[in-house]
């Protein structure tokens, strides 16, 4: 290993599946496009991740691994008890993982991100953040079904203030919301016994980007929009893998909008344990011939020719960082509706926001805007306007500029200056 190499390691909590030959596969948001932005600046990434062993992937799934890009394979845990019982093997994975001296990018909140923050400020090692959502939120009434979630909650909140706090550099999907509660304190600890210039830590790094990716496709024109004023479409896209999207508010709101306005229909994207629960519930209030469940849509191009037959995209979350479903719906011209929670009061009017949890609220701004189409197309417009700071070219720029700041502090103390023996406590 030369002294100009510099790796990342970066953990996300999605989990994978790995093949026979290998290949670790991903059905979500993580495939192997969205690593090579790091290898713009870093020589190889490697992704730490719950990894669970399969026959064959899932036929809409994508490979992770490929060059450059390889994975640091977790117990595939779902739940506490089995995360309390798979924590000594992810002890040592990540212990392992942490001896080769590379830069270590913790996306966070993420249980995984605690156990490595843990030992890189027990070894007075430099990292960075990239804060991706509030775990106050994640944790919220509704968000999580547990027995320990108000203990949970309290802890994770304090663990990524503290991760915040410590980090040298730091990148927010928002552009002010999560920055004010968990602020970067710059790296204030001695590294080693390595001397550092006078001021190298003085201004903490912080800058915001999203992980949406918009190309000049992902924009629509006027001719691509097709809804129909004989049906109109309310659209949602989301995980049901957990109720943080809140579908089951927005499936109580149309039974309420249905008792006023017959010709108004819900389109649900996204599937996960969750959606039995909610095709129940759609049963019970009577609004099952109103509801579609797509499921999951693999094909970027499928998804935007749903939103564009729509009238409203709505996302009722609780808890949210930048929600990538939105900005993609407004790329689309297409009007939307969302809950005052994490970055989507930066993405929306507060004209066109909702308390979260409030489903009387909810219901009623819905029939406000179908009721009026001159709202639904200045809704469009502008968002067409806002989507247009999150092209891949003006955001681009910014991870850059975090990532060439992450590699050259991390080679000035870590790469260049500290001998492999200063890691042994890791072994």
């Amino acid at each position: 290993m030369t002294s100009n190499y510099c790796g990342i390691l970066v953990n996300v909590e999605q989990r994978f599946a790995r093949t026979p030959d290998g290949t670790v596969w991903t059905d979500g948001p993580f495939p192997y496009s969205f690593w090579r932005r790091y290898l713009e600046v870093f020589d190889d990434v490697r992704v730490v991740a719950r990894v669970r062993d399969v026959a064959q992937a899932a036929p809409s799934a994508q490979p992770i691994v490929g060059p450059g890009v390889a994975v640091v394979g977790l117990p595939h845990y779902v739940g506490a008890l089995p995360a309390l019982t798979a924590l000594p093997t992810v002890r040592r994975v990540l212990k392992a993982a942490l001896t080769t001296p590379s830069a270590v990018i913790l996306r966070i909140p993420s249980l995984i991100a605690c156990t490595l923050a843990s030992y890189l400020r027990r070894a007075q090692r430099p990292y960075s953040v990239e804060v991706v959502a509030d775990a106050y939120d994640v944790f919220a009434p509704g968000a999580i079904d547990h027995v320990l979630r108000p203990v949970v909650r309290r802890w994770m909140t304090h663990q990524q203030r503290e991760q915040c706090r410590f980090a040298a550099a730091a990148a927010y999907v928002t552009k002010s919301a999560l920055q004010q509660r968990y602020p970067c304190g710059g790296f204030a600890v001695g590294v080693s016994d390595v001397q550092l210039a006078e001021g190298t830590f003085q201004e903490p790094f912080s800058t915001h980007y999203s992980s949406v990716q918009l190309d000049d496709a992902a924009f629509a024109n006027s001719a691509e929009r097709t809804p129909t004023a004989a049906m109109q479409r309310i659209v949602t896209v989301g995980s049901l893998e957990h109720p943080y999207k809140g579908t089951d508010l927005l499936i109580d709101a149309l039974a309420t909008i249905l008792k006023r306005r017959s010709n108004v229909e819900l389109v649900v994207i996204g599937d996960g344990r969750h959606r039995p629960a909610l095709e129940r519930q759609a049963e019970q209030l009577g609004v099952s011939q109103s509801v579609q469940f797509r499921g999951h849509i693999s094909s970027v191009v499928d998804v935007r020719r749903e939103l564009n037959a729509a009238s409203l995209f709505v996302l009722p979350s609780r808890t949210e960082g930048l929600p990538r479903a939105m900005v993609e719906a407004m790329a689309r011209g297409l009007a939307c509706i969302g809950t005052a929670v994490g970055g989507i009061p930066e993405l929306l009017d507060s004209a066109d926001l909702v308390p979260p949890g409030n489903v009387a609220a909810l219901s009623e701004k819905i029939l406000l805007v179908l009721s009026s189409p001159a709202r639904l197309k200045q809704m469009g417009d502008r968002n067409l306007k806002i989507a247009a700071e999150y092209r891949d070219e003006v955001l681009r720029e910014r991870r850059l500029g975090f990532y060439r700041h992450v590699r050259a502090m991390t080679t000035k103390v870590l790469c260049d200056d500290i001998a492999p023996s200063k890691l042994s406590f890791m072994q």
